[in-house]
């Protein structure tokens, strides 16, 4: 039926507590705590209170189990450097910042976010484990800022495609440039456009992409509903969603997942399942799929 998550991309596992939370969703083989799942609010005509409930528990958990105040910021990135180098896929990748543009409102994208970082080394982790294949995937990124996520995805396989507003490209292209125009690249990349809440290019959506990733992308509630609406266009009932977010504020992440729920299913991946190198207690990596 049309709005129901195709059943071979949903696996519902009982834990050994009882609890039935624990899925596999889309193409990740890995095993995440399911946020509300479809069956909870089926029936009862409660579906806007259990998606606000879920996203009320969610940030709870986060913000007292985690407690990400209390950990050092930006521990994997140095936002006043002009460069970052990061080992990935057996290359040492460069990447260009401009930390000048932080003094201006509004633009975050020119400098490295340690949520970059955990969601790149993290599809590393996930390929080298077995849980995930990129090999020949057509893959959007949104808000690529310096475009590590990006370029890790093409090294390790992936057809991707780089995204961002207008003013970021440049950067952006020169990132692509100088870590994959070596050659020894297992997929491809390219950088285009992309205005969340305008109608994409068609080459975005046609054929649908088998993996979108975002990291850094929840960070005003003026902002979700452009996003929201961008993943809509983005993606089919096939397409597996790899958001990667900066722990700062409670109220938008409760903010955004309510509003998601009400078309994805959405699933946390536990820290164990992070690169062993690249956890941070100031980062959640969620993973989303259609219903």
């Amino acid at each position: 039926m049309p709005g129901d998550v195709v059943e071979e991309d949903v696996e519902r596992v009982v834990s050994d507590d009882g609890s039935d939370r624990m899925v596999r969703l889309g193409l990740y083989g890995g095993m995440v705590r399911a946020l509300l799942l479809q069956s909870q609010g089926d029936d009862d005509g409660d579906d806007d209170d259990d998606e606000d409930s879920a996203a009320a528990e969610e940030t709870m958990l986060l913000w007292v189990i985690q407690q990400p105040t209390l950990s050092k910021p930006n521990a994997f990135v140095s936002q006043s450097s002009l460069n970052l180098t990061i080992d990935a896929c057996g290359h040492s990748l460069s990447i260009l910042q401009s930390p000048s543009s932080l003094i201006t409102p509004g633009v975050t994208g020119a400098v490295m976010w340690d949520s970059g970082i955990v969601l790149g080394k993290f599809l590393e982790h996930a390929v080298d484990s077995g849980l995930l294949n990129l090999q020949e995937k057509k893959i959007v990124e949104l808000g690529s800022g310096c475009g590590l996520v990006g370029c890790i995805a093409a090294l390790l396989g992936g057809e991707v495609i780089l995204t961002d507003l207008p003013d970021r490209l440049r950067l952006l292209k020169k990132n692509v440039e100088v870590n994959l125009g070596h050659g020894n690249v297992r997929g491809s990349a390219t950088v285009t456009e992309l205005i969340w809440g305008d109608d994409p290019d068609m080459h975005l959506i046609e054929p649908v992409p088998d993996i979108v990733l975002g990291s850094d992308v929840i960070y005003s509630e003026g902002a979700v509903a452009d996003l929201l609406d961008t993943l809509h266009q983005l993606c089919g009932c096939k397409t597996t969603m790899f958001l990667a977010g900066e722990l700062r504020n409670d109220a938008i992440l409760e903010y955004f997942l309510q509003a998601a729920m009400k078309d994805f299913l959405v699933g946390r991946v536990d820290q164990t399942q992070w690169h062993p190198d690249y956890n941070s207690s100031r980062v959640v990596l969620y993973v989303l799929v259609k219903k």
